[in-house]
């Protein structure tokens, strides 16, 4: 029976994403190993990577991260991995994520415990982005891969904040950061639209791009398994930009037949989504955190 999160005691998530995306065994027991908070598993077999969404209160959701993470890295080999998604780790990222301003500097807090604690009891060597690293981002430092990111380390241009200073021998290496609610969020667009295509419009709408959207990262993908070409964001203010918004960009570039939320979003963040477009793998914070309250 999942444990009822205590009304007065602050709620954090974390949103660990594994370099697994296939193999359905592998990807559920590390989701068991995750525990009771687990809310959301997304996994996709192209990018090769499944996130998983985890609530808990501050103290306890660290360890619940930790416990998964040690299970990711004895079934998932960085070597072995072939996804389109860009990786450093076989457990990549693992940010703590606050729902309110209030909860900020929990949120902060609890990420440098969990820091330690795959540092320490995991031998991982941990990287801190966002508000704890100065604005650095996660794609500074997944930059060429696990390769570049070992050659930066071994020449002094990058020193881990906590663990060993060398990639593990085959998890990698393991992103940190504390931050509000980031909407995972792909854009599919209609044949005959091809691979350039996608790297073309993502270039134009990502934030800093001619048509850039505020707090926008996009890039641009190619699907085997559906045969489509995917604009595939991550929008890291969805007050500022909603996801209506990344729509009506792309849609202004190639047609859209349709999107993909990943994991779990804030309900504002669909305020007016188009409802012509098909949008796959539709979830709320706000609905998984009301129903594991009501299973408790």
């Amino acid at each position: 029976m999942a444990r009822r999160l205590s009304p007065t005691v602050t709620t954090l998530l974390a949103y660990p994403n594994v370099s697994e995306g296939r193999d359905v065994d592998v990807i559920t027991r590390i989701g068991r190993a995750f525990g009771d908070g687990l809310l959301d598993v997304h996994s996709d077999p192209d990018h090769h990577r499944s996130a998983f969404t985890l609530a808990g209160e501050p103290g306890e959701l660290a360890q619940a991260v930790a416990a998964g993470a040690a299970t990711a890295i004895e079934l998932v080999s960085i070597d072995a991995h072939d996804g389109i998604h860009p990786r450093v780790g076989a457990v990549d990222v693992a940010p703590i994520v606050f729902l309110g301003d209030a909860d900020r500097g929990g949120a902060c807090a609890e990420a440098l415990v969990l820091a330690d604690l795959l540092a320490t009891d995991l031998a991982l060597p941990v990287f801190l982005y966002g508000i704890l690293a100065g604005g650095r981002s996660r794609a500074e430092l997944r930059r060429g891969g696990p390769g570049e990111l070992a050659r930066r380390i071994a020449t002094g241009e990058l020193t881990p904040d906590f663990g060993p200073p060398a990639l593990h021998p085959t998890a990698g290496a393991v992103l940190v950061a504390a931050r509000p609610p980031l909407v995972a969020f792909n854009v599919e667009l209609a044949p005959p639209a091809t691979l350039q295509d996608a790297k073309r419009i993502a270039a134009l709408v990502r934030e800093g791009g001619q048509e850039g959207l505020p707090g926008l990262r996009a890039i641009g993908l190619w699907l085997d398994q559906f045969g489509f070409a995917q604009v595939s964001t991550n929008v890291e203010d969805h007050r500022a930009t909603p996801l209506a918004a990344v729509v009506a960009a792309v849609a202004r570039h190639a047609r859209v037949t349709g999107a993909e939320l990943v994991g779990l979003a804030p309900q504002a963040a669909l305020d007016a989504f188009p409802p012509d477009v098909q949008l796959r793998g539709y979830a709320t914070i706000e609905d998984s955190l009301h129903r594991r309250a009501r299973t408790a």
